[in-house]
């Protein structure tokens, strides 16, 4: 199967006739259907994808449809509500969902014609990052099929190398769009926070998380944010988009100032990572930008902040989920209080169990103190430090990942080792900043990610960099 055109090309031959919706939906779903054995998607949405299609198809032949993204199909990470299919989360508890309404990011896609194909795989809640805690499968890496696709939005990371779809919509809330996009070998992108709405995605962390696309160029991830950056009445922690939206429009990297992250490259970075980069950073200088190392000192305890701040918002949101009003109800339950606590019990997996545990202990009367305001204040220092930073530099670079891909079951019984994979990519959550993650060159075989942040509602900025960025390191 050859690549898929650029979305632009896709678009323009679809309205032109050269394709249409319902080959692209067809050749989609073909793909997936092949493709099975990589565990990428939890179901397909097949029925209402094709008559969807059709109706494009349809409106097309009578000269009345148009759209940013007319007839292409993609896949949202099954934590995203949409219609035609269940919503799971990759949780039991939610096994058999049906969802009510759909995303706004879904709503914003297919009023400019796309068609969702597909629900991809994912830890359950997003509480991974491997896709080894999803409650149903393992997604294994494109690139070797004995390693992890990352996670949490492993599935939607491993359908676009797959070439299941042009692109994938994943969720990230410590990492979990750039990290499985490094480990893959796709284009990452985490949005500023509140540039994308969150309404009608199944709440892991509010405060961090962000809804945000994977894809095989930069210029394919900055078309697909400049379609779902909206300010939505439906989530009050959005914030306008930038007037002159966010496709590619102009050269930044002759000049630009980047600020190379001391901490990113100090123990537990496999050398074959840090050279890849450290190459990285060196065809960015050859190519005009500016560089200097930057050290940010409250950076190695970012991990143990968000490690702290996450569980806890976890624990409040997971409450929901109680056998009562949707998703798992226990059948052996003999009454009310037996139905919470066994609804839950079955319905949750460990990752789940063990986030709800950490959160409900670190908010608890006589801890709070002790952890979470201090995570809490820790942030605020973050946000200081990286402010700092970006008031000398227009860009932070490093690693996305301290590692390349690893083999599955490696970690999956130890938690810490598990949570160290989410090292580098924590910060730009809890600051809020956005950061994209591109491919550099490959360590033992496998890809490695090269991170770069700007500061918040700098998104067109960094787009426009990457840009530059990615072809210059090719």
């Amino acid at each position: 199967m050859s690549k898929w055109p650029s979305l632009t090309d896709l678009v323009e031959q679809v309205r032109t006739g050269q394709t249409s919706a319902t080959e692209l939906v067809e050749r989609s779903l073909d793909t997936i259907a092949k493709q099975s054995g990589f565990n990428a998607v939890i179901s397909t949405t097949e029925k209402r994808a094709r008559a969807r299609a059709k109706e494009i198809d349809d409106q097309i032949k009578s000269g009345k449809k148009s759209g940013k993204l007319l007839g292409v199909p993609f896949i949202a990470k099954d934590n995203i509500l949409t219609f035609g299919g269940e919503t799971t989360a990759a949780s039991n508890i939610l096994k058999g969902f049906g969802a009510p309404y759909q995303s706004t990011a879904i709503e914003l896609i297919e009023a400019e014609g796309g068609i969702c194909v597909a629900k991809a795989n994912l830890d359950a809640f997003g509480h991974g990052a491997s896709t080894e805690n999803s409650d149903f499968m393992v997604t294994k890496n494109p690139r070797n099929i004995s390693k992890v696709s990352g996670g949490s939005s492993g599935g939607s990371a491993a359908a676009v190398i797959l070439e299941m779809v042009p692109f994938a919509l994943g969720t990230d809330t410590g990492g979990s769009i750039r990290q499985p996009a490094a480990y893959v070998g796709a284009v990452g992108y985490k949005p500023t926070y509140g540039l994308v709405s969150r309404s009608g995605v199944i709440a892991m962390a509010s405060s961090t998380d962000v809804v945000g696309p994977l894809t095989n160029t930069v210029e394919d991830a900055a078309y697909i944010l400049d379609v779902i950056a909206a300010r939505d009445e439906l989530d009050s922690t959005t914030i306008e988009r930038d007037e002159k939206g966010y496709r590619i429009s102009g050269k930044t990297l002759k000049g630009a100032k980047i600020g190379v992250i001391k901490e990113y490259f100090s123990e537990g970075v496999e050398e074959g990572v840090a050279s890849s980069v450290r190459a990285a950073i060196s065809k960015l200088k050859a190519q005009g930008a500016i560089v200097e190392e930057v050290s940010l000192p409250s950076l190695p305890l970012a991990l143990a902040s968000y490690y702290i701040i996450m569980p806890a918002e976890v624990s409040s949101n997971l409450s929901r989920y109680d056998g009562q009003r949707f998703g798992h109800t226990s059948a052996s339950a003999g009454n009310l209080d037996q139905s919470y606590s066994q609804s839950r019990s079955e319905g949750f997996g460990k990752e789940a169990k063990r986030r709800i545990m950490i959160g409900t202990y670190v908010i608890s009367s006589g801890y709070y103190d002790a952890y979470y305001a201090k995570a809490q204040k820790l942030r605020t220092k973050l946000i200081n430090e990286f402010n700092q930073a970006f008031s000398k530099y227009d860009f932070l670079v490093g690693p996305t990942a301290p590692t390349v891909a690893f083999d599955i079951g490696k970690n999956v019984n130890d938690p810490l080792k598990m949570y160290l994979n989410d090292i580098m990519t924590v910060a730009a959550n809890l600051t809020g900043v956005p950061s994209i993650s591109i491919p550099a060159d490959l360590s033992e075989g496998l890809p490695v990610g090269f991170q770069i942040m700007a500061p918040q509602r700098s998104d067109r900025q960094l787009l426009n960099f990457a840009v530059e960025a990615e072809e210059a390191i090719k």
